[in-house]
């Protein structure tokens, strides 16, 4: 029971991961009870079962499964986060629960998938249980399919995706096992419940037996379509409306959402698409082209099998499409017309839109057959063209229909317009637009009055059919003068017709109810006028109207929309005219006379022939008066013009008869309804007027009045050839100045440009210079509507006079047309036609171009030219393209046939010649703007291929490419480039180049478009594989695309695409979405058309928010206006505006207002207190993540719901950043009058600022920065301090924005940071940056270093924590980063705390590299700055703290570099000042400056002692330094070119893409194969190991974790690895490289391999493990052997002390020491012994011999004992010359074991003599001579006057004691002072208590020589020692260095050894190295460079030796000592070579 009672105490997640089964069962029934009582789905209590929850499902236990499974289900349905568990909880249940026997547990695992399903994780659990239909037991596979079969039932078709498991359907019918194909059945016969016949044909091919059975199911099934029983959360409502609408009997609206769910899935999507063009038979073209008609028939017959396949691949079908076009268009036989049509069908319907680029070549050789009288034929045919139209859009063939409906023949205009009808039957309103409807109407107009009956039925037909599709409202414009009864049997045809898209199209558009027809047919009819085509005066009333409401539109906007606006009104206003004609008949004399009088005055009409002018004028004054009171409608307009011409008519001789004439003429033409033969009555004179000087004003006047009643095109177009048939050169420049302005008045629309081009053209040839002139000004005028392309018709005009037009042209440039002021009538109504307007922005601009005369130049594309254009030879290739170039500019404007040329220029732009690239690009230039709009239909087959060549590797041609293609999307609009797969397959393919100028481009584009094809998710995938492209530029183009890609698609859909990622993928693109969708600009509004309605009007609607009032949406309309013209510029910022427009001040606002006036914090009594306590109680979340997730920001909000004021928070949380800015204002504006609130509030204010630091919107991050630096000055001010709750949970997120790239927030970050240390302690920030520099961004890291250097600048070494060693030894590791800006600042904080501190600083370091060191002096010697002046900068410094980063660059240049040693004396002697500028105050400190300052006079004695053996010392120790880097020299003289890519390809080398790791894997084996290229890895070894371990990590931890990935992979990518090294290993020069922190890892890594059960259990697994067996082999053969060995004894003392490692590991590692100890013999001599002996030292510290034999195997002691004996027997007692590197010999037991072996074989070989050693030390013992004895003995008493060494000293002496009994110590003890001696006597005594008292030396006796520490002349080392392997004991060790400075000055000591050159003191503690790790790659080198160090170190201690023996040995022993020294050196010198 004990046992039990154990676990009952536990907590309940621990239960729940218990042992004991009973313990767990136990767990899960509480965590079911904790799940029922959780009411709030977003408590955090449920955060910490996340990780549990999988445990639940998979238990070994049945018993307890099945409460571990209900628990589970209950977690699922409630907990807000439990969609987090989705993968790992399902595919537990697939692998654990769905082979368990027990019923109930598999009723619990589906209801468990399904409730996850309810829960939005529908494709995670699909994923999962798909992948279960693999498993090998049919029992899961049953379970899955059930579990599928049950979702699809409830969720319905559109929560389970039916495509995949459609796919494994046949193969789970063929299945060997019958549940499995039951199961099968089962859910066939559901999928067929939700998609009907879909289901049939990929089921086709399944067993017959089991297909009948099918069928006979799905017979039975009801016909109604099902609906959904169970709805996703999201969803629920609807459940709920549903119930009720069922309860109320009616289910329209279910019905209504349910009937589009059934087409959801296509039959075609489900196939697989079937290669053909490799099947068709080898002599396939030739057959078509043979004479005899069988054999063509055999050949067609061919591809007709093969189109039947429903799904074709893609390819390219030209050749194919054009045989069969030639067979459709030329070929005699019927049979074969017929069957080659069918061969077409089945292409488009297998290719679907992929056929839509042949269909332009196609469309028209049908229509033309349409001759073709048999029904077969004709069938076939139909067939053809409709599958054909299904891949193309209407727009696309336009050209081509429309040029066939002239053709004369009656069948083929029949069948054209019968298949308009077909087309039209496939068309929405949106689809069908006005620009393409009335080209089409006014074809089917001339139809319907056509002599045959089929083709007037089929013209009504189509006409019918328009009118369904798009409604009267927009048809109507076009049947302006059709007969009643045609309309009627339009109208009759309209009800018949049913869309394919259903009725909706047309019901819209009939709503909107606009009846002009009937109106005009009643007033035709009350004119009594028979003649309905030719209807004489009662027709203007509604002609007046027609074009007057459309053109209504543009004036009210007071602002049109550019050229599009102006064009598209009297684009209208034209087709009213043509449709509308008022061609009065002309009238008789006579009837005008009686006309007339009936009207006027009859004195009036008498004396118009006056020949007395001024009755003539009395006359005109009457007329005058009578048409100004005249009605319209009784005005006889004709008549009165009449009378006006009669003579002297337009002969008028005075000037004021004439200028009453014309005043009159224009009043007419204003007040009636003038017609088209009045103005030609009266034009003749006008023109000839308008020069006249007196009368040319009122002849203009009247001209544009006439205008105005007969449209201007018309009216132009007269006066211009009138003007042009005189001879006056007045009149003609008059009449072009009046056009100039007219068309300024007017607009352009509908003007006739060829003729005016002609015109002008003659007027440009004028003698007269007026002429000219104005004919200029006009083309000026038209160039503002036209365009550049204008100019083409003039570029064969003179020199001069084209840059006279292009001056004129060049001040039009950027301004836009004005709007028309005229061409609309007053009596306008207010139902204008805007909606018509705002379809189509760009209908007027194409108008214009339309206009443009274009010239066929199909017949110059000859056969020839093409086959010119595809020769071998370039030259021929180059004469055709340029021939092609020569016919395009000859033609200027071409129609849209060009034959064959698009075929042969795609050829060319893969040319292999790039010149021959670009000219194609430039021709394909040409043609853009030459063809016009047209080119839209040869996007597919010839601008995707430009597309392709973005891709280019010269940069010229792709700038020429992309030029191309903007030049083409000019003309053609977007949309046919997004359509269909094309420019996903474009962006598929993995070239750099073409994906960052393609993303580019499509940056670019897609932010202008108001909508796109749906298609444009089709590349989404690929986006999101650029953003993880290995190509840095993809990357960033793909991430700048990705919120305009989100813009059209929303974030949704986007986030949906992500489904198909790796994990890790996913993470990182859902991050980028996450930032995307904050930049993502809004959609650009309709053109500014649209806000023409201010009352509340439907273009608008969509941008007004749902609050905003009618009344308001003028102002949100309003500000919207600039945005589809700035969208591009603007980018992120236009979301800005458009937010800004959307904020529409509404009713509330008031409220609102009154609402902000209290204060906005409310001060909460002890709620900070409260907020504290809770977080501490983990009653909430801690503030710590690194990206805030949203239960962070939800439980921000609930705080804060209390204490702030409810407006403000609404502003705090708004997702649109300029709310933050407002509350980032507000809350600047009450900072200093509400000072409690915001300190009580501070923690959340402080926690809402860090969520600013997450945005991307650089003006929230400014001002929130603005924010804070006021915050932290009031804060000051009021002497706050911050807790450390609110500085945890702000300060590190500051400190990440010091890294940001822009300077001048990282400038206010360090302003803040610099403000904050007045609020909270700078000891305390020193953590929190600390932190900050292990950030990955490296201007982070250099920021944050910068300022540890102010902070110890500003406040002294205190500050540093946890201690300044520890801090220093960080700060140092910084000094080798790979970043310069980083290195830089990591020396100059060094040197900054050099310059507070001095040269303690280098004990503080420790050890660094060789490089690192020679950089940290070189820049202490350039600082080159006294101490002194310091403290007294800082504190000048201090308020500018941001500055001292450049002060400290200044100081590094100051003054000359002084003599090291001198300096260094300077800051001995003045190192009392630095702290006198800290803030902490210390209370002994201030009496150890007085007195250090008070002895001012003992100083001047130091620097000669420090300088007598200056240069002795350093001059043998600069020695080695080049041979340490004896490679680099050799290997950057040969390879330095080669080192940045060998270290690209290493750093791919650990990259979590497995592909990409082999391929640098291969590379490298390569290189290390041929032993020429070898070398080029020396440099880089350690490089390449650490990237490989990495890789090895990575797979151990990662990739064999990931089921998804084949294991295949894995093998292959360990196999590259493991061939890799054995490769590299063989090579031994390289071999030696690997220093012992990488061979370390390295070997971690590859015992971990071998011992990792997953690969034993694949099949090649036992194959990779012999493998690893080899290579670490030669590992340890190859190795250094130094490095290695000291590389395993460190692994095998971290595997010992780890907890976690398996005794196996350690056991492997103890082998391969064996196998070392066994090489000893032949490699004894190249190891460095020092350093091996150093190891085992740092081994036998931290394992002593007791803590060893306490291990559970005995083979760790026996391995050292082997290892120490095999050294021992190898070298013999010199063995005991090799513990130099040890500091303190007595932390070990190796010196007395090595002793002991040494006696031991002494004894054993009875051998006295002593032995010389290679290096030619020798050893003492009995028989050495009197010398030597003096020698070793005076180098014992050195290191026991050394501060370092005392101890170990004693304890030589007392073994040298004890060996040599006999031995005199006396003559050394003689010379020095009775305090030394006793000294040592008493150190003598208490080592041989401890000796014989516990047998063995303690590991630390700390506390005695602490004791000691008063007395002793020297400190002792064990203080020194733990304080630098601890790094904790610093502070003290301080202190004393200190109070040693103070004891010798004051005479307690006369040891001088403080005063030492700088490197010396550097060096003088080698610390003892703590494990190496090669992770950082600074530490890995440390081992390499340590052998340098010790040179330093021994002659270093040397050096002190020989100055504190001054006093102690004679001179004579002190020239020994140098002796001795020099030996040393000797011998580490040969020991190095």
């Amino acid at each position: 029971m004990g046992d039990d009672s154990e676990w009952l105490k536990l907590p309940v997640d621990q239960k729940c991961e218990h042992k004991l089964w009973k313990a767990r069962l136990n767990g899960y029934e509480e965590s079911l009870k904790i799940f029922q009582k959780i009411r709030d789905e977003k408590s955090p209590e449920w955060s910490k079962f996340l990780g549990l929850i999988k445990k639940f499902v998979t238990d070994s236990n049945a018993v307890v499964q099945l409460k571990g499974l209900e628990a589970a289900l209950v977690y699922v349905e409630n907990a807000h986060v439990a969609g987090k568990t989705t993968g790992e909880v399902v595919s537990g249940v697939v692998s654990k629960v769905f082979n368990q026997p027990k019923a109930k547990a598999k009723e619990l695992g589906i209801e468990i998938c399904l409730m996850y399903i309810e829960i939005e994780k529908g494709e995670t659990v699909q994923e999962e249980l798909l992948k279960g239909l693999d498993n090998k037991n049919p029992k899961i596979i049953v379970a899955c399919i059930e579990t599928l079969r049950k979702a699809l039932s409830e969720f319905g078709s559109k929560i389970i995706l039916l495509k995949p498991i459609i796919k494994v359907l046949p193969k789970l019918f063929e299945s060997r096992d019958k549940g499995v194909r039951d199961e099968a059945k089962l859910i066939a016969v559901e999928i067929y419940r939700w998609i009907r016949d879909v289901l049939r044909p990929p089921l086709q091919n399944i067993n017959s037996v089991q297909l009948k059975e099918l069928e006979e199911e799905w017979v039975k099934l009801p016909t109604s379509a099902p609906k959904p029983t169970r709805f996703l959360r999201s969803q629920q409502e609807l459940q709920a409306k549903l119930e009720q609408q069922q309860s109320a009997g009616g289910d329209a609206e279910g019905g209504g959402d349910d009937g589009d769910e059934v087409p959801q899935i296509d039959a075609y999507e489900l196939l697989e698409a079937v290669e053909i063009l490799s099947k068709l038979p080898k002599d396939f073209y030739d057959k078509i082209e043979a004479k005899k008609w069988q054999e063509r028939k055999e050949a067609l017959e061919a591809v007709e099998v093969l189109v039947k396949n429903p799904k074709l691949e893609a390819g390219d079908y030209a050749d194919l499409v054009k045989a069969l076009k030639k067979v459709v268009g030329k070929d005699t036989n019927v049979m074969l017309v017929a069957l080659a049509a069918k061969c077409l069908t089945g292409l488009a319907v297998g290719l679907r839109k992929k056929f839509g680029q042949y269909a332009g070549h196609v469309v028209p050789t049908i229509l033309e057959k349409f001759k073709e009288k048999k029904p077969q034929v004709v069938q076939a045919l139909q067939e053809a063209i409709d599958a054909i139209f299904l891949t193309t859009t209407l727009q696309n063939i336009s050209e081509d229909v429309l040029a066939v409906m002239d053709n004369k023949n009656p069948t083929i205009k029949q069948q054209t317009s019968l298949f308009i009808a077909r087309s039209f039957r496939h068309c929405t309103a949106s689809t069908l637009p006005k620009s393409l409807l009335k080209p089409f109407c006014a074809g089917l107009l001339k139809h319907i009055n056509d002599s045959a009956p089929e083709v007037r039925d089929a013209a009504f037909e189509a006409l019918g059919t328009a009118l369904k599709v798009v409604g009267e409202k927009a048809v109507n414009p076009f049947l302006v003068d059709v007969d009643k009864l045609k309309l009627d049997r339009i109208k009759e045809c309209s009800e018949k017709v049913e869309l394919v898209h259903g009725k909706k199209a047309g019901l819209a558009a009939e709503k909107k109810e606009f009846k002009p027809v009937p109106g005009r047919t009643a007033s035709s009819g009350a004119a009594g006028d028979k003649d309905t085509k030719d209807i004489s005066v009662p027709k203007p009333g509604p002609l007046k109207k027609a074009p007057a409401t459309k053109a209504g539109g543009p004036p009210k906007k007071g602002k049109p929309s550019a050229p599009g606006g102006a064009g598209s009104t009297g684009n209208k206003s034209k087709k009213g005219l043509e449709t509308k004609e008022i061609v009065e008949p002309e009238l008789s004399i006579e009837v005008c006379e009686e006309k007339a009088s009936a009207v006027l005055p009859a004195t009036c009409i008498q004396l118009l022939d006056s020949s007395n002018w001024k009755e003539r004028l009395a006359c005109m004054e009457e007329f005058q008066k009578a048409v100004e009171l005249m009605d319209r409608t009784e005005m006889p307009c004709q008549a009165l013009v009449r009378m006006l011409a009669k003579k002297p008519g337009w002969k008028e001789t005075n000037f004021q008869v004439m200028q009453m004439k014309l005043h009159i003429v224009a009043l007419i033409a204003q007040k009636g309804n003038f017609s088209k033969t009045s103005a030609q009555i009266v034009l003749d004179g006008l023109v000839d007027k308008i020069g006249d000087v007196k009368c040319g004003n009122n002849a203009k006047e009247a001209m544009t009045a006439i205008a105005e009643a007969c449209m201007l095109p018309w009216t132009a177009e007269q006066a211009m050839s009138m003007a042009f048939s005189q001879k006056n050169p007045k009149n003609q420049s008059e009449t072009l100045n009046w056009l100039s302005n007219a068309i300024k008045e007017f607009g352009f629309s509908g003007l006739n440009v060829k003729a005016f081009i002609s015109n002008v053209k003659t007027a440009l040839a004028a003698t007269n210079p007026a002429v000219r002139t104005s004919a200029i000004t006009l083309l000026g005028v038209m160039y503002l509507y036209v365009g550049p392309s204008l100019r083409m018709f003039f570029e064969d005009e003179k020199p001069a006079l084209l840059s006279q037009i292009d001056a004129e042209f060049e001040k039009m440039q950027g301004q836009s047309p004005p709007a028309p002021t005229r061409g609309i009538s007053k009596h306008s109504t207010s139902g204008t036609d805007e909606g018509e307007d705002g379809d189509e922005p760009d209908d007027g601009g194409n108008d214009v171009v339309d206009l443009l005369p274009r010239t066929e130049i199909s017949d110059k594309i000859t056969s020839e030219l093409v086959s010119k254009i595809g020769d071998k030879n370039w030259k021929i290739r180059k004469e055709g393209l340029d021939e092609v170039a020569g016919i395009i500019n000859e033609a200027k404007f071409i129609q849209p046939n060009i034959g064959e040329l698009p075929t042969a220029l795609k050829g060319r732009l893969n040319d292999s010649n790039k010149i021959l690239v670009q000219q194609t690009l430039t021709i394909l230039q040409q043609l853009a703007v030459a063809m016009g709009p047209n080119i839209k239909q040869h996007v597919k087959n010839l601008g995707i291929p430009i597309i392709t060549v973005l891709g280019d590797s010269k940069n010229n041609v792709r700038a020429a490419a992309l030029a191309t293609v903007n030049a083409w999307a000019e003309q053609t609009g977007m949309k046919e480039w997004l359509e269909g797969e094309d420019l996903s397959e474009e962006l598929k393919r993995e070239n750099p180049f073409l994906r960052q100028e393609l993303l580019g481009w499509l940056a670019e584009k897609l932010p202008t478009l108001r909508s796109t094809p749906t298609d444009l998710i089709l590349c989404v995938p690929h986006l999101y594989s650029c953003l993880e492209d290995r190509n840095g530029d993809v990357r960033k183009k793909a991430q700048d695309a990705l919120p305009f890609f989100m813009m059209h698609l929303g974030y949704e859909k986007m986030a949906k695409a992500t489904g198909k990622l790796k994990p890790t993928s996913k993470d990182q693109v859902l991050a980028m979405l996450e930032k995307a969708k904050a930049n993502m600009p809004a959609k650009p509004a309709a053109p500014a058309k649209a806000t023409s309605k201010p009352m509340g009007g439907s273009a608008p609607a969509k941008f007004q928010p749902a609050s905003a009032p009618v009344e308001d949406s003028v102002s949100s309309t309003v500000e919207l206006k600039p945005d589809p013209k700035k969208a591009k510029a603007l980018g992120v910022s236009s979301k800005a505006k458009s937010a800004q427009g959307k904020k529409v001040p509404s009713k509330t606002s008031l409220k609102e207002d009154e609402d902000k006036s209290g204060p906005i914090f409310i001060v909460v009594p002890n709620g900070k207190e409260q907020r504290i306590k809770d977080e501490k109680g983990l009653k909430v979340l801690k503030w710590n993540f690194t990206t805030p997730r949203d239960e962070y920001i939800e439980q921000l909000k609930t705080q804060m719901s209390s204490c702030v004021a409810k407006w403000l928070q609404d502003e705090m949380f708004h997702s649109d950043f300029q709310h933050h800015n407002k509350a980032l204002a507000v809350m600047v504006d009450h900072l200093e009058s509400e000072k409690e609130g915001v300190i009580g509030c501070l923690d959340l204010i402080l926690k809402w600022l860090t969520l600013r630091f997450f945005d991307t919107n650089t003006s929230v991050l400014m001002k929130a920065l603005e924010y804070l630096k006021l915050l932290f000055t009031l804060l000051s001010e009021e002497e706050y301090h911050l807790t450390e709750n609110e500085a945890s949970s702000f300060i590190p997120y500051l400190i990440l924005k010091v890294g940001e790239p822009k300077d001048v927030i990282r400038k206010d970050v360090r302003a803040i940071l610099n403000r904050m240390c007045l609020v909270y302690p700078a000891s305390k920030m020193f953590p929190f940056i600390m932190e900050g520099t292990k950030s990955k961004n490296s201007k982070q890291r250099a920021e944050c270093l910068e300022e540890l250097g102010c902070l110890v600048e500003s406040y002294g070494m205190n500050v540093c924590q946890p201690t300044p060693g520890k801090a220093l030894k960080e700060i140092a590791i910084h000094i080798g980063d790979r970043d310069n800006t980083v290195r830089n600042a990591a020396l100059n904080t060094i040197v900054t705390v050099y310059n507070v501190h001095g040269d303690q600083v280098f004990k503080l370091i420790g050890t660094l590299s060789e490089k690192d060191m020679s950089m940290l002096e070189e820049r202490i010697k350039r600082s080159a700055k006294r101490p002194s002046a310091a403290p007294i900068k800082q504190i000048e410094e201090k308020p500018q703290r941001t500055q001292s980063i450049s002060s400290n660059a200044n100081m590094l240049r100051k003054g000359p570099a002084e003599d090291m040693s001198s300096k260094l004396n300077q800051a001995r002697s003045m190192s009392g000042h630095p702290e006198a500028a800290q803030m902490v105050r210390r209370e002994f400190q201030l009496d150890l400056d007085e007195i250090e300052n008070d002895n001012g006079t003992v100083q001047c004695e130091m620097p000669e002692l420090v300088q007598h053996k200056l240069d002795d010392i350093f001059e043998p120790v600069l020695i080695p330094e080049p041979k340490i880097r004896a490679v680099s020299p050799h290997f950057d003289d040969m390879h330095s070119n080669t080192a940045s890519t060998i270290n690209f390809i290493i750093s791919q080398v650990a990259s979590g893409d497995i592909n990409t790791s082999i391929q640098a894997l291969t590379q490298i084996d390569e290189v290390l194969r041929q032993e020429d290229k070898a070398e080029a890895m020396s440099g880089h070894i350690d490089q390449f190991l650490i990237a490989t371990f990495m890789q090895l990590r990575l797979i151990y931890n990662t990739h064999m974790a990931d089921e998804k990935l084949e294991k295949d992979e894995i093998i292959k990518l360990y196999s590259c690895i493991i061939g890799n090294m054995i490769s590299l290993f063989q090579i031994e020069s390289l071999a030696r490289e690997a220093s012992t922190g990488v061979l370390k890892d390295l070997m971690h890594g590859l015992i971990t391999l071998m011992l990792d059960s997953r690969i034993e259990d694949l099949e090649e697994g036992q194959q990779v493990i012999r493998s690893v067996n080899l290579l670490v082999v030669k590992v340890l053969e190859k190795s250094d052997q130094t490095n290695i060995l000291s590389a395993l004894l460190v692994l095998l003392q971290d595997s010992l002390l780890a907890t976690a490692s398996s005794p196996k590991f350690s056991e492997l590692v103890m082998k391969c020491l064996w196998r070392m100890v066994r090489l000893l013999p032949d490699t004894i001599n190249s190891i460095n012994l020092d350093r091996i002996l150093l190891d085992i030292h740092i081994f036998m510290k931290v394992f002593p011999k007791e803590k060893l034999k306490q291990c559970k195997s005995e083979f760790p002691i026996r391995t050292l004992k082997t290892l120490l004996h095999t050294l021992c027997k190898l070298k013999g007692p010199k063995i005991l010359d090799h513990l130099t590197m040890i500091d303190n010999k007595n932390e070990s037991e190796l010196e007395a074991h090595l002793c002991r072996m040494m006696k031991h074989s002494m004894d054993q070989s009875g051998s006295k003599s002593d032995k010389e050693t290679e290096k030619g030390a020798s050893r003492i013992d009995e028989k050495s001579s009197k010398a030597k004895v003096n020698d070793f003995l005076a180098e014992i008493f050195k290191k026991i006057g050394s501060k370092e060494n005392t101890k170990e000293g004693l304890a030589e002496l007392y073994e040298y004691k004890k060996k040599y009994s006999d031995a005199d110590i006396e003559p050394f003890l003689k010379n020095s002072s009775q305090f030394f001696q006793s000294y040592v006597e008493r150190g003598l005594r208490v080592i041989e208590m401890e000796r014989e008292g516990k047998g063995r030396i303690p590991s630390s006796t700390g506390i005695s020589s602490q004791v000691e520490v008063t007395c002793v002349p020297a400190p002792t080392s064990t203080v020194s020692s733990i304080a630098n392997t601890n790094g904790e004991e610093v502070g003290p060790s301080v202190y004393l260095e200190r109070l040693k400075i103070l004891r010798q000055r004051c005479g307690l000591d006369n040891t001088k050894q403080e005063d030492r050159p700088p490197l010396t003191s550097l060096l003088s503690k080698p610390a003892v190295p703590t494990v190496a790790s090669s992770t950082d790659m600074l530490h890995s080198k440390l081992s390499q460079l340590r052998e340098s160090r010790e040179q330093h170190q021994h002659s270093d201690l040397d050096s002190n030796q020989s100055h504190s023996s001054g006093n102690m040995t004679t001179s004579s022993s002190s020239t020994a000592n140098i002796d001795d020294l020099k030996k040393r050196l000797e011998r580490i010198k040969s020991s190095r070579k």
